[in-house]
């Protein structure tokens, strides 16, 4: 059996689409689309923000425990938001539903698996000579 499309552990065949031990059939595949998730900007707000105010009311009341705890805090919040990396899913739509069957950072290699998935659709819907 030929296989269209074999990178980093995710396959795609004539029959099926293979990924982190989810094999989806192609017979059963509606649609794919591929799905960007930004960076998560509300939590790092929140931790800078509890940080800002703990080194605040640590100035205030002398405490160098406060403003320590505060400043350390404001680092996390940034470190959080540093560390962010933005995602990209591949989204399997089935008769029973949508599933995630593929996430990377890589956008290309999602778009690569998405297209192989359609091309192995479109190759199977053909009539055989």
């Amino acid at each position: 059996m030929e296989t269209p499309f074999n990178d980093r552990g995710v396959s795609v065949t004539r029959n099926a689409l293979s990924s982190a031990g989810q094999v989806f059939p192609l017979r059963d595949v509606l649609d794919v689309q591929v799905v960007t998730v930004p960076k998560n900007k509300l939590l790092p707000r929140i931790i800078s923000l509890i940080g800002l105010v703990g080194a605040i009311v640590g100035g205030i009341f002398r405490s160098p425990v406060g403003m320590v705890c505060g400043v350390m805090l404001i680092v996390v919040g940034w470190l959080t938001w540093a560390t962010q990396d933005v995602t990209h899913r591949l989204i399997v739509q089935t008769a029973n539903g949508e599933r995630e069957a593929l996430m990377s950072t890589d956008r290309e290699f999602v778009e690569r698996v998405s297209a192989a998935v359609h091309e192995a659709k479109t190759a199977a819907a053909a009539p055989k000579d």
